[in-house]
């Protein structure tokens, strides 16, 4: 889970709870903004993978699945 996923977290758990201030809603806006980027750019990578797949390209494939590796590590938590 990326940083930013759990300020969003933390940032919705308080909403539940309180009215959010000012500068809490400009981050939780900028939290989902960065969200949506993150996602989008993941499923871009997935949908160039599948075309790369299609076309026979291996090694094109594991270019994007390489790719699609570091953006997922960023997003991995490992317990301690």
């Amino acid at each position: 889970m990326l940083s930013v996923h759990w300020r969003l977290a933390e940032l919705w758990t308080l909403q539940q709870r309180r009215a959010l201030t000012d500068i809490e809603q400009s981050e939780m806006s900028a939290c989902l903004h960065y969200n949506a980027e993150y996602a989008r750019k993941l499923a871009s990578l997935y949908n160039w993978s599948m075309m790369a797949s299609m076309t026979g390209d291996i090694e094109w494939q594991h270019d994007i699945c390489g790719q699609i590796d570091k953006l997922e590590e960023q997003g991995k938590y490992i317990a301690e």
